[in-house]
């Protein structure tokens, strides 16, 4: 007898499992709350002399997005560096990027929450996506 046929590519319970009860997906927890850390200290120190603090948020995201790549690259997904694979790993944090910008606009900007608060928020909420995205997109696996 066949197999059920997904239906729309829903992900079954044991598959979702496999990807977010997994070592990979735990190192990538770990390698993000360095991320958001970096991001966080990065933006964070660059507002003064950006003057925006939009403006450091994204700054802080491109140089804190290099470090994630290797960190990822060495410690998740092992994978020798290459430019291409930075690329593909930059490209697959886009989505992330722009909730994360979105989302730093509404909680500092409109909100008032501050700062860094509004960085480790928008941060947090974007993980599940990301994971899916550095894991099939950039490091293919």
């Amino acid at each position: 007898m066949r197999r059920k046929e997904k239906i729309m590519n829903i992900p079954t319970m044991r598959e979702l499992k496999e990807h977010f009860l997994s070592r990979e997906f735990i190192l990538f927890l770990a390698i993000g709350c360095v991320n958001t850390f970096d991001c966080s200290l990065l933006s964070t120190l660059l507002a003064p002399f950006l003057g925006d603090i939009n403006l450091a948020f994204n700054v802080g995201y491109v140089l804190s997005n290099v470090i994630a790549y290797l960190l990822n690259a060495w410690f998740v997904f092992p994978t020798p560096l290459s430019w291409l694979g930075w690329v593909r790993f930059f490209l697959s944090y886009v989505p992330n990027y722009l909730v994360q910008n979105v989302l730093v606009v509404a909680l500092y900007n409109l909100m008032g929450i501050p700062p860094v608060l509004s960085f480790i928020i928008s941060a947090v909420l974007g993980i599940p996506a990301t994971f899916i995205l550095v894991k099939f997109f950039a490091f293919r696996k």
